[in-house]
């Protein structure tokens, strides 16, 4: 199997960002939203709160989405085009995507792609409340050691050190950069 991570990896671009500035788009009014971010970002910022609390203050925006399916299909349709032509010639059925990006954002891409497996941040569509840890850094390789036991992926594409713990998990580790794929240097 092939693990892949997401934004900025199959996806040019970061989904949240731009799910977000969609639905910024026909929801101004959520841009109020922001002030609250910042007391929360500077804590983050001094270590006195952790990356899933920072991200579940974002995810306030949700509550103001009357029919979240409608607005994530309608989203999807219109960025599934963002995915890089390499994977699309590249993929197969057994890929996994692992991401730190919310599940409910990624299910319906997934689903559009055939892909089976998504292991991604366990974040409520409704408020925006996490359910479980930021599936980030070290916790994507734990997560994928709980979904598949003693097993490694066959290759690892991601575009982000911090994936790191991941690659170690892989026989086979790429770094994507700017939507190419390069060898990475464990």
């Amino acid at each position: 199997m092939n693990v892949y991570d997401f934004d900025k990896t199959i996806y040019a671009g970061d989904s949240t960002r731009d799910f977000y500035l969609y639905c910024i788009k026909k929801r101004p009014r959520s841009l109020v939203r922001l002030f609250t971010m910042a007391g929360i970002g500077c804590r983050y910022l001094m270590g006195k709160t952790t990356k899933t609390a920072l991200k579940q203050r974002f995810f306030l925006f949700l509550r103001d989405i009357a029919d979240i399916d409608a607005e994530l299909k309608d989203f999807w349709d219109a960025h599934i085009g963002n995915i890089y032509e390499w994977y699309m010639k590249a993929r197969q059925p057994d890929d996994v995507i692992i991401s730190a990006s919310p599940e409910f954002l990624l299910r319906p891409a997934c689903g559009h792609l055939g892909i089976k497996t998504l292991i991604a941040s366990p974040v409520d569509k409704y408020t925006g409340i996490y359910a479980g840890l930021n599936c980030d850094g070290e916790e994507k390789a734990m997560q994928f050691k709980r979904q598949f036991p003693g097993s490694k992926a066959d290759k690892f594409y991601s575009d982000s050190n911090s994936d790191l713990p991941m690659a170690l998990l892989a026989r086979e580790a790429y770094k994507i950069k700017g939507g190419k794929i390069c060898t990475w240097e464990l």
